[in-house]
């Protein structure tokens, strides 16, 4: 078992997963910053993410991989891997061709908590593209 030092100061890679065998990935845009997803990864997700460049994710509710854009061509090409202290939480810094969200929008974080009211959203984006389209088996 690695040690704490090691984990947190050393230069092995070493993902810590959870009970579920996942782990937390952020998938943040690489030019602009912005936070498009958050997702899970078990083992097969990252080794397959590291091995072809291009993200793949576990779908809790599906309990299958998925590599993000295989059905609507969005694909998150990997420009780098960032680790957290503990390694227990991943920051993906993607490059992206068009809108990350199933619902059309360029990030899944398209709504904000009103600051007037603890149980009212407000939108903060428009979509970038009609899911309509691009799912059309599935919709």
């Amino acid at each position: 078992m690695a040690s704490k030092q090691n984990i947190e100061e050393g230069t092995e890679f070493i993902p810590k997963f959870d009970d579920n065998g996942l782990i937390t990935a952020v998938a943040q845009d690489a030019e602009t910053g912005q936070i498009l997803m958050v997702a899970y990864m078990n083992r097969q997700a990252l080794d397959l993410t590291i091995q072809t460049g291009y993200a793949t994710y576990f779908s809790r509710a599906r309990q299958k991989l998925w590599k993000k854009g295989q059905e609507s061509g969005h694909l998150q090409k990997v420009e780098q891997i960032l680790v957290d202290c503990d390694q227990d939480c991943l920051v993906l810094k993607v490059t992206v061709d068009a809108g990350q969200c199933h619902v059309g929008y360029q990030s899944c974080f398209y709504r904000a908590l009103n600051k007037s009211s603890d149980k009212k959203l407000e939108f903060k984006a428009e979509k970038v593209y009609n899911p309509k389209e691009i799912y059309k088996k599935q919709r």
